[in-house]
């Protein structure tokens, strides 16, 4: 089957499908936040800090790893 002979049919199903899924997903309200979630978000001041330590790779075994 020739693909550019049907670009036009496979478009119009794609836009059809996007459309049918839009308003199937568009009844669902969306979630809320309860504002103890929110308070307890911004209470947590702390941040994660992660050291990664490690050597560099060498010229040699980067080429070794792409093959």
């Amino acid at each position: 089957m020739n693909i550019a002979k049907n670009m036009e049919a496979i478009f119009l199903a794609a836009v059809a499908l996007a459309s049918v899924t839009s308003f199937a997903t568009a009844s669902n309200p969306a979630q809320r936040i309860t504002p103890a979630a929110v308070t307890q978000a911004a209470d947590d001041t702390t941040m994660t800090v992660v050291t990664i330590t490690g050597k560099r790779l060498t010229a040699a075994e980067k080429a070794a790893l792409a093959n």
